[in-house]
């Protein structure tokens, strides 16, 4: 297929993007996180961090060697549609948007919630609505004035949303007792199938801070080694999060499903840590939004620059920001909508297990790229031929497998509505040529 060249600035370097690929993968989860698995698998819970950070690192391998050969815009869509074509890549990025927009409705209600906390006023539905308005359309307006001032926004929030994280680490060993790592039972397949699967949606995000692909600089050098350390920090930083609350909470864990860091924070610093660690909940939220919004409206670009969806609005650039403004608009718009109504817990979860399916996408896509692309020597190449690309397949179907039967057959007909979409949109590209042509005649 033949590619739309881009007008974008190649401005993003290691350190951005690792911190981009940071924000995006630390959310709101991390937060409620250790409580969940404490519940499903008890004090075993850290096996499971291994157990899917080993997993995920074959994925984003496998995003690191296609980030390397194809190095424009548009992240896991633009791989698989250079690998497999128009139909796959439009189904990657629909699915990669439609659960990214739900994740950031569903984020930006919580941080609505967190401030009602502290503020009442919040739970006022007009308040509410304003409030909503203000950090989408602010968020919007950040990053249409350029990448430069998103990735700015970035990196502030990932070094805020860090702070009360780290110190509640380093501070919080002080309170761990050896006896909560006890294991009071071993947990079974199920139960480990099942926390990893959750696992892995709050371990996801990542491949989104490869949507900036035509604006990162060096891209063969810089996305291998971004992914490297963006990965390598969170599950580190995940791992240690788990340690803390397990072995200052051990069993009571489980009981605080709403806020177990700040609970964690109350034992250690005392009444105000409770407070800290909330406020630290607000601001990791707002980082993620900064973040969704920063990469995500570069899918919808991608997708009316290489003609996948016939809206050419979309494909945009500002004359002098050389930013997709009109995707920047169009998604924040989107989520702000999205947040506005509320209730999408269900169909968030859905879109979240849609995105396997584009890591599958991806996965199968390295295979396909090194037989088009064989005389590449200066793409990254992941060590051990077929095994990680294969290991990394079976790995996804085993999530896919966890999922309830409601959820899969949901994303079934998610997929088949999207196909009839596809194809629509396609007949009516070929009704409207036809028409052109037969005007042209006379």
């Amino acid at each position: 297929m033949n590619k739309v060249k881009e007008d974008l600035k190649r401005e993003i370097g290691v350190f951005g993007l690792s911190a981009n690929i940071v924000n995006i993968i630390v959310g709101a989860g991390i937060f409620v996180l250790p409580a969940i698995l404490a519940e499903i698998m008890g004090a075993a819970s850290i096996i499971a961090y291994l157990f899917c950070g080993f997993l995920l690192s074959l994925i984003m391998l496998c995003f690191a060697e296609a980030g390397s050969r194809v190095t424009t815009t548009g992240g896991g869509f633009a791989y698989v549609e250079t690998a497999f074509g128009a139909f796959p890549g439009f189904l990657v990025a629909i699915f990669a948007i439609t659960g990214c927009v739900m994740a950031d409705a569903a984020i930006s209600n919580a941080l609505v919630n967190v401030l009602g906390h502290a503020f009442p006023v919040f739970k006022t539905g007009w308040v509410r609505i304003l409030f909503l308005l203000i950090v989408f359309a602010g968020l919007a307006a950040i990053n249409v004035a350029g990448v430069k001032q998103g990735m700015g926004l970035v990196k502030i929030n990932t070094v805020a949303k860090l702070t009360p994280l780290l110190l509640l680490i380093l501070i919080g060993f002080k309170d761990v007792s050896v006896a909560n790592f006890q294991w009071d039972y071993t947990p079974t397949l199920q139960q480990f199938g099942e926390a990893s699967l959750i696992l892995f949606f709050a371990f996801q995000g990542g491949d989104v801070g490869l949507n900036v692909g035509g604006e990162i600089k060096d891209p063969k050098r810089t996305v291998p080694r971004a992914i490297f350390i963006g990965i390598g920090f969170v599950l580190v930083l995940y791992i240690l999060i788990q340690t803390v609350s397990q072995g200052v909470l051990g069993n009571q864990l489980a009981g605080f499903k709403e806020a177990p860091l700040a609970q964690v924070g109350k034992v250690v610093f005392g009444p105000i840590g409770f407070t800290i660690v909330l406020i630290g909940t607000g601001i990791s939220m707002f980082g993620t939004l900064s973040g969704q919004i920063l990469n995500n409206p570069r899918v919808l670009f991608a997708l009316a620059n290489d003609k996948v969806v016939p809206v050419k609005a979309l494909a945009a650039i500002h004359p002098e920001n050389k930013t997709p403004y009109i995707s920047i608009v169009v998604y924040a718009a989107i989520g702000f909508i999205l947040a506005s109504i509320g209730g999408f817990k269900q169909l968030a979860v859905i879109a979240s297990a849609s995105m396997l399916l584009m890591y599958l996408g991806v996965v199968l896509s390295v295979i396909k790229l090194r037989r088009m692309q064989p005389d590449d020597t200066t793409a990254f190449r992941i060590p051990g031929g077929m095994a990680v690309p294969l290991l990394a397949a079976i790995t996804i179907l085993f999530f896919l497998f966890n999922l309830t039967n409601f959820e899969k057959v949901g994303l079934l007909i998610f997929i088949g509505v999207l196909s009839i979409i596809y194809v629509a949109i396609k007949w009516f590209e070929r009704s409207n040529t036809g028409s052109r042509q037969g005007s042209g005649d006379f």
